[in-house]
């Protein structure tokens, strides 16, 4: 690759994108950060802004299906980064009605001559200008119905006949659907320090168009902005927390002056919603086995006026070489776990996971589970959750976990998650992404018996 091909902004958002999308195929690099920091360092104004997400995000979103529709046109082999360079143009042809096609299709043949040369900005403007005159193949043509979801919604085979065999074919296409639509940024108010209405009537008035959730009550919407810029972000009224990961608090029902550890706390949006609820009184422990997470945390918390979190550098596998047992009067795991749930803000996931994946995964949040097993008081509540939506990872550890501890049983709900959806069972609860627009969830809540 050039210097030229390296360069990640001039001006250029198409570009940019080109230059993400690259090191997010080639070096698997994660989007989201690549996308923030380009974002951060090359201060780049809000409109460019809005545009560069729309077109990274998108054209990973639509990957396969923009494959699928490029395909009979191209022929021959093509370089990596010519192959991104059409999909990125026809993701603007196909997808954005607001871009005129000449348009998209004059910054390609522009950025292709700049990245190559003319004979590669010749093939681009041949390829897409016969897309424009025929039209791109319909999705109908696919005979089998499962194969037709995959490249229709741009997911991996094996990754739709999994949801399928464990949820079904329409509540996994309507998950892959909404997986592909733009993710609203959601904001949890410290009611620490600030109460809801006091916190939307702040941001009405800097111009920011907010909306509180229906559901969880200290859950408020920003539809426009960069959340971290906000007086309200600042000033430590709000923290950038998605709707679905605020339920483990909930789940959890910390009170003032308990005893409370979170497992694998890091980047710290839980651990700071449990101390809300604790009102920064008792014993809350951060834990996690990363020391720059643990940073993330700690930023956290001070920024959110919050004193009383401990934080400690610890394997959570090995979390009772540091406390005696029955320590704790409620624990949180947030295990890790496939991330599944995500896919609407990190679309990559897609494409990097297998099911290879699974296997080394269980294995780990039992022995989280385990450990803390042994932390929790009788009578104590603990919470498993993950953001993904894979059944075995979450149900299917969450009863092997109930079968080697008799003694811990599932929990019911507080009212509050209760109005979120129906469960099936009492103490599990699965909330796909297409339930509150928001990232897929699991959580299970257990009680110690004395």
């Amino acid at each position: 690759m050039t210097k030229k091909n390296e360069k990640i902004w001039t001006g250029n958002v198409r570009d940019a994108a080109l230059t993400i999308l690259m090191a997010v195929e080639k070096q698997q690099a994660y989007s989201n950060l690549l996308l923030h920091q380009t974002i951060e360092k090359y201060d780049i104004e809000p409109k460019d802004r809005a545009l560069l997400t729309e077109l990274t995000y998108g054209t990973l979103q639509h990957k396969m299906t923009l494959d699928y529709y490029l395909k009979p046109f191209i022929k021959g082999k093509l370089d990596d980064w010519v192959r991104q360079l059409l999909r990125l143009s026809l993701y603007q042809i196909h997808y954005l009605s607001r871009i005129p096609d000449h348009a998209a299709v004059n910054e390609a043949v522009n950025i292709a001559k700049r990245r190559g040369h003319k004979g590669i900005s010749g093939v681009v403007n041949g390829i897409l200008r016969s897309i424009l005159r025929e039209g791109v193949s319909s999705t109908e043509s696919i005979v089998d119905d499962v194969e037709r979801l995959s490249i229709e919604t741009s997911h991996p085979l094996w990754m739709v006949k999994r949801f399928i065999s464990e949820y079904g074919f329409e509540t996994t296409k309507k998950m892959l659907e909404e997986n592909n639509e733009p993710p609203v940024t959601t904001l949890r108010v410290n009611l620490f320090k600030r109460t809801v209405e006091q916190v939307m009537h702040l941001m009405t008035q800097e111009g920011y168009v907010v909306a509180q959730s229906e559901v969880i009550p200290e859950c408020i919407y920003l539809f426009n902005g960069q959340a971290a810029k906000t007086t309200a972000f600042q000033k430590g009224f709000v923290t950038i927390q998605d709707e679905s990961s605020m339920i483990p608090a909930y789940a959890l029902q910390p009170e003032p002056g308990m005893i409370v550890l979170d497992m694998c706390s890091a980047p710290g949006g839980k651990t700071t919603h449990i101390a809300e609820k604790m009102k920064n009184t008792g014993k809350l422990v951060a834990m996690d086995i990363h020391q720059h997470k643990l940073k993330l945390v700690k930023e956290n918390a001070e920024r959110l006026g919050f004193s009383f979190i401990e934080t400690v550098e610890k394997d959570g596998r090995k979390a009772s070489e540091l406390f005696p047992e029955q320590t704790f009067d409620r624990i949180l795991v947030d295990a890790p776990c496939s991330g599944l749930g995500v896919m609407k803000r990190k679309p990559d996931i897609k494409y990097t996971k297998n099911e290879k994946d699974f296997d080394s995964l269980k294995p780990i949040q039992l022995k989280l589970l385990d450990e803390a097993y042994k932390l929790l008081k009788p009578n104590g509540l603990m919470v498993y959750s993950t953001c993904t939506v894979d059944k075995e990872e979450n149900e299917g550890t969450a009863k092997l976990f109930l079968e080697n501890h008799p003694d811990m049983q599932l929990k019911s709900f507080p009212d509050v998650v209760k109005n979120i959806k129906q469960q099936e069972e009492d103490g599990m609860l699965q909330l796909f992404p297409q339930d509150l627009r928001s990232d897929g969830f699991f959580v299970a809540v257990f009680q110690k018996q004395s």
